[in-house]
């Protein structure tokens, strides 16, 4: 259900949940610098493991020198050479003549092409004897892979009537999208090419100036290009996702990580540490669709190879032309300077220093705009229903953080060890360095340019963030074998730059909705006052009060020692987070009068008195950033290691969890069902887990007669998870709600309102048979959902659109089924490697392995479609596609082979 969580192709997945956290609360260090992309919250690169010399992850309730986020801190350090010289070199190979079909790659098509090429090298040693060490890396990665399509198209006598159509435009677009190629005559099947072409290089220097003073270095620079043929959206396929192959986008990015730090000894009792680094990340979106519009007849304003449109014909899910938003691209820098001090006197070892941070965002961002068509009948007409133009942008964000801190892990007895801590975080609010932002004031509906004596600032300074940590270990009996632990802390995150500069008078952005169709034509032409014509700007606050979140964790524990090698940890673990971004809709309409239907908006228009744009309209989406979501996490984990003894290791986990918050995400969806009641989200969270279970390990089989017989390793990792829930919303025809406010009723809107339940919800999970849909899944029971305004719901049925009648108009309400009301697919997956380790000589020998990645083929079922509708043809309750796609995890079985040289 995660965003940062799913795994982008060929580069593995960004983040990860823990603890009850956000995705996006994850503190990735490598060598102490912070190794985050603060544009999302994710880590900017996965260093090569080979660099790595040890990582460790802790979940929650860490000690007070660290800080930045809330959630997991992953700690990474780097290796270095040594007196002698080590390397290896490797290739790591896929095929999917070897692999399964993916369950949704039908049998009568060709299966979707996937290699995957996995190389590369390192090498270590001395430069000075005891001295001066060095450790250099090489790691490419290159990946052909072919996408599955099956899409919704024109019929031959549709086409004919398109190419026939009074707009020059549409019969020019024909030819741009697919025929049907299927035994429908409605569908085009293929596949589209999806490389990826990685490099990764690596440096680290150790150097021992003196017995005291230590210095080490390392560098890392990455650069990938990744083509996505129809933006990789996954399915259902939202808005701004291609259906069809051809209009799809090319990603080329370079990251560059830098440490440096400097150890110093004065005496046996205090040692400083000093760090400085920074990761940079500059990535571009560049559409591979280059059109002009104007040879369409399309008038966007645009012209040249700037790209069509994004075309949508909303009542066959066609998606084609150009994507909205791109082209843009982004130059990040995140720096970092710390400084700490060790220690030790008599029973305490105490801990003091400081970090400074400086985020810098450098964006931009064209549009190729984005046309609906509400019909097919008004796609061969030419008859615009919506057009949205986001504009140009580009602008330069600065954030910048200070912390300090104190630490004392004070031995009370011998027994019993305290842990005290003290952390505060200035957070400093970002700005844009030119005052390219402007913000719209509620309380005066006025559209304000920050940085200026009227609104100096974003949002208030965060500045009084004080973050206790408290915990003990107690080894009970004094022998080491039973140790109960504790711990509470409080941490702060830092937010992800807020942008605004999205906001007019920045940006010629505006939106166009109307029943009054518009031709291509005509679409230059439409003023952003002009009420008739439904056109209306866009934009956006943050609401003034906005604090950092912070999350209150806790936990008791107890460890216990089974055999020397091998101990078990049950314990329970919670959490309670405060001040969680949630963006809510400040202009959510309502009805002004119940018996006409009319509607209005809490902000029709910017105030006449505005110093900026004054009196323009509004859209009915005025998103606020604010700070007032909240969540709780309490679990029961347990754990079981064995640490390697008689060639066998292994380690087991289980965890019974439950995490419920009002949202979950930064983003998708944006806004609560009704923005003036929050609570009324308050759910199970996304990434919600009941039960998760994961066992890995090792064994080296006893075989040591000869080469042949010996160096074999069986190895194997076992994952059982239960479902996510899934978030029902309603579709069209929802307009809008009849929840009364004073004398108004509001109404939500569309695809943010959820249906009504009136009847338990059936889980079908049944193989469709026949039908546009075969091979598919019904998840969702068929048929769960009616319209109470075509008669009286038939027995058995489960969801209702939530509508009512009032004389002749209908109002509308607002659905009373939970946000996160439903229980998704579980996911099952056992992997299993075969290793041959084999000496040639003293010093190099060779690693062959054979790795099955879901050994079984069990197929994880990604999440249904979930837009409840009783639209003919819908697909709602479907499930078309694995959880992840194929080259993932579980996505179907697959064989990689392996070949290591080691010296």
């Amino acid at each position: 259900n995660g965003f940062l969580t799913a795994p982008i192709r060929g580069q593995g997945s960004l983040a990860f949940n823990t603890a009850g956290q956000r995705e996006d609360t994850v503190n990735f260090m490598v060598n102490g610098i912070n190794l985050a992309d603060m544009a999302n919250g994710q880590i900017t690169f996965q260093p090569s493991i080979a660099t790595l010399s040890e990582f460790k992850v802790d979940n929650q309730t860490y000690s007070a020198d660290s800080g930045r986020n809330s959630g997991a801190v992953v700690n990474m350090g780097t290796r270095s050479g040594t007196n002698a010289f080590h390397g290896e070199a490797f290739e790591y190979l896929r095929n999917n003549y070897f692999d399964a079909r993916n369950f949704f790659n039908k049998e009568t098509t060709r299966q979707a092409q996937f290699i995957r090429h996995d190389f590369g090298g390192d090498v270590g040693g001395p430069i000075i004897k005891s001295k001066l060490f060095f450790f250099g890396s090489y790691e490419g990665l290159r990946q052909r892979q072919g996408i599955p399509l099956s899409a919704t198209v024109l019929t031959a006598a549709q086409r004919t009537q398109a190419l026939a159509s009074p707009s020059i435009a549409v019969q020019k677009l024909v030819p741009l999208i697919p025929t049907a190629n299927d035994a429908s005559g409605a569908k085009f099947l293929g596949s589209a090419s999806a490389p990826v072409l990685l490099d990764q290089w690596t440096g680290d220097i150790n150097y021992n100036l003196s017995e005291k003073n230590h210095i080490h270095g390392y560098y890392a620079f990455q650069r990938d290009v990744r083509t996505e043929p129809i933006d990789a959206c996954g399915q259902p396929l939202p808005p701004g996702c291609a259906t069809v192959p051809g209009y799809g986008d090319q990603r080329k990015a370079r990251r560059q990580l830098f440490t440096f730090g400097e150890t110093h000894v004065f005496n046996e009792r205090t040692v400083n540490e000093f760090r400085v680094g920074f990761n940079r990340i500059h990535i571009t979106f560049d559409p591979t669709n280059k059109l002009d519009p104007t040879s369409f007849g399309i008038n966007d304003g645009l012209s040249g190879p700037t790209g069509i449109p994004e075309i949508i014909v909303s009542s066959i899910n066609l998606d084609f032309g150009g994507q909205r938003d791109f082209p843009q691209g982004r130059g990040d820098l995140t720096s970092v300077l710390s400084d700490t001090v060790s220690w030790m006197r008599g029973r305490h070892n105490l801990k003091f220093g400081w970090e400074g941070r400086q985020v810098n965002d450098n964006n931009f961002r064209n549009d190729q705009t984005r046309v609906t068509f509400n019909t097919l009948t008004d796609f061969i007409n030419g008859n615009v229903g919506a057009w949205v133009n986001d504009g140009s942008l580009g602008n330069h964000l600065v954030q910048r953080a200070l912390a300090f801190f104190v630490m004392d892990s004070f031995k009370l007895k011998p027994n019993f060890t305290l842990e005290l801590g003290l952390r505060y975080e200035w957070n400093m609010t970002p700005f844009e360095t030119k005052n390219k932002h402007s913000e719209f004031v509620p309380a005066t509906a006025q559209l304000i340019q920050v940085g200026t004596s009227a609104l100096p600032l974003l949002y208030d300074q965060n500045n009084t963030n004080f973050e206790p940590r408290l915990g003990f270990a107690w080894d009970i009996f004094g022998r080491g074998k039973t140790v109960l632990r504790a711990g509470y802390g409080l941490a702060a995150d830092q937010p992800l730059p807020i942008n605004l500069s999205a906001n007019p008078p920045f940006t010629a952005a505006f939106n166009f909705t109307s029943t009054t169709a518009q031709p291509f034509a005509n679409l230059a032409t439409l003023t952003t006052d002009a009420a008739a014509s439904g056109a209306s700007i866009g934009a956006g606050t943050v609401d003034h009060n906005f604090r950092n979140p912070y999350v209150q964790s806790y936990n008791l524990n107890i460890q216990q020692e089974i055999t020397p090698s091998m101990g078990l940890m049950v314990g329970y673990f919670g959490s309670k987070a405060t001040h969680l971004r949630q963006s809510v809709n400040l202009n959510q309409p309502f009805y002004t009068n119940q018996v006409t239907g009319t509607q209005g908006l809490p902000f029709p228009t910017i105030s006449a008195s505005s110093p900026v744009l004054p009196g323009l309209k509004l859209g009915s989406s005025l998103t606020e950033i604010t700070s007032r979501a909240n969540s709780n996490y309490n679990a029961l984990w347990l754990t079981l290691n064995r640490h390697f003894a008689h060639g066998l290791q292994f380690s087991g986990s289980y965890t019974w969890s439950k995490s419920l918050d009002d949202s979950s995400r930064l983003n998708f969806p944006a806004t609560p069902e009704n923005s003036l009641n929050i609570g009324g989200d308050y759910g199970p969270s996304d990434f919600d887990t009941r039960h998760r279970f994961v066992f890995n390990g090792t064994y080296d089989l006893p075989f040591k007669a000869n080469r042949l017989v010996g160096g074999w390793r069986l190895g194997g990792i076992l994952s059982i998870q239960a479902g996510n829930p899934l978030n029902v919303v309603a579709g069209a025809p929802i307009a809008g709600t009849g929840i009364p406010v004073g004398s108004a009723t509001l109404f939500a809107g569309v695809g943010t309102n959820r249906p009504d339940i009136i009847g338990p919800v059936s889980i079908a999970n049944q193989i469709i048979t026949s039908g546009a849909q075969a091979g598919n899944v019904q998840w969702i029971a068929p048929n769960s959902v009616c319209d109470p305004r075509f008669g009286a719901c038939a027995a058995g049925t489960s969801l209702a659109l939530p509508v009512a009648l009032s004389g002749a108009v209908n109002i509308y309400h607002f659905g009373n089924l939970r946000r996160n009301a439903l229980l998704g697919p579980n996911f099952r997956d056992v992997d299993f490697s075969l290793t041959k380790t084999t000496k040639i000589t003293e010093r190099l020998s060779n690693e062959l392995r054979v790795e099955v990645f879901d050994l079984f083929n069990h197929p994880n079922l990604g999440n249904p479609n979930l837009t409840a509708t009783t639209s003919a043809g819908n697909t709602f309750g479907v499930i078309s596609s694995t959880r992840i796609p194929t080259g993932d995890a579980g996505g179907s079985r697959q064989l990689q082979f392996a070949l290591k040289f080691i010296f």
